[in-house]
């Protein structure tokens, strides 16, 4: 039995497979970014799916790619931590980006594959080898254009009073913005970027206003400077995108590519259904 796993920071899919290839379960659990977790917390999120605690011993491979993979000790970390849970497994854990590329990008093809979701990044892939300009330092300094980012943003014209009143009056029907309650959301409780990007789906929802359009196309234009153009060649290769920040806005991603004059390829919301054909033709 093979596991692969998509993790960002808000949701992990997993999907059990065998040998040929037939799916045998899938599942989703909360995120298990090791950044932002610690081991016990990823446990406790292992054991909360049945599907997972009951297989565990039955598993032979484990394929993670998560958020918050990008160093050798946060690898080291994890696959310590999922080696001691699945003891007969052979456990790979690479970052989230590799997912992507594996997903969107034919064999063999040279592309820059991009994640925007609760969290963004962005690696040059040349066929063989992920190479990456940008070390990401985390939500609080990078992640431009994500979830998180986008979220923060919509949050701060609202308490800058900035906000149109009609929009702002929908804003306060969809969540709980009491001072107290979003400070505790973001300095007492796990993965507060997660929850900074659940004020996106507002936005996306609100996309044709004239704030939210600012908001998304001021985040795409400095996704694009600050990540995109780090590479020479972004406008003889494709630009693969996977997350829900792209698929959600992907007219408006067309729109910034179209200005800079870059090819916009595949643009995925999840990865999972890419990599099962990948781990298929690869085993």
């Amino acid at each position: 039995m093979r596991l692969i796993v998509d993790s960002g920071s808000t949701k992990a899919d997993w999907i059990s497979i065998d040998d040929d290839g037939k799916i045998l379960f899938t599942t989703q659990t909360l995120g298990l970014n090791p950044e932002i977790l610690e081991n016990n917390e990823i446990v406790e999120r292992l054991n909360d799916r049945f599907d997972i605690l009951q297989n565990k011993k039955n598993a032979t491979h484990l394929f993670f790619y998560g958020a918050g993979c990008g160093t050798d000790r946060m690898k080291m970390n994890l696959s310590q931590t999922f080696q001691s849970y699945f003891p007969n497994a052979i456990i790979s854990v690479e970052e989230d980006t590799y997912a992507a590329v594996y997903a969107t990008t034919p064999k063999g093809q040279k592309a820059i594959v991009s994640i925007l979701g609760t969290g963004s990044n962005c690696s040059y892939f040349d066929g063989k080898e992920l190479h990456q300009k940008v070390q990401s330092l985390g939500y609080i300094v990078m992640d431009d254009c994500s979830g998180n980012v986008l979220g923060k943003e919509l949050i701060r014209k609202y308490y800058f009073n900035k906000m149109p009143q009609e929009l702002a009056e929908a804003f306060e029907k969809e969540y709980d913005l009491d001072p107290d309650f979003i400070k505790s959301k973001l300095y007492k409780e796990a993965n507060p970027n997660a929850y900074l990007a659940t004020f996106a789906k507002f936005l996306i929802q609100h996309k044709e206003h004239d704030l939210c359009k600012k908001i998304i196309m001021k985040g795409m234009k400095s996704f694009v400077k600050n990540y995109i153009r780090q590479y020479d060649n972004c406008k003889e290769v494709p630009v693969h995108f996977v997350g829900s920040i792209a698929f959600y806005l992907k007219d408006e991603l067309q729109q910034t590519f179209d200005k800079y004059d870059m090819k916009l390829g595949n643009v995925l919301r999840r990865p999972i259904d890419g990599l099962i054909a990948y781990h298929i033709a690869n085993k």
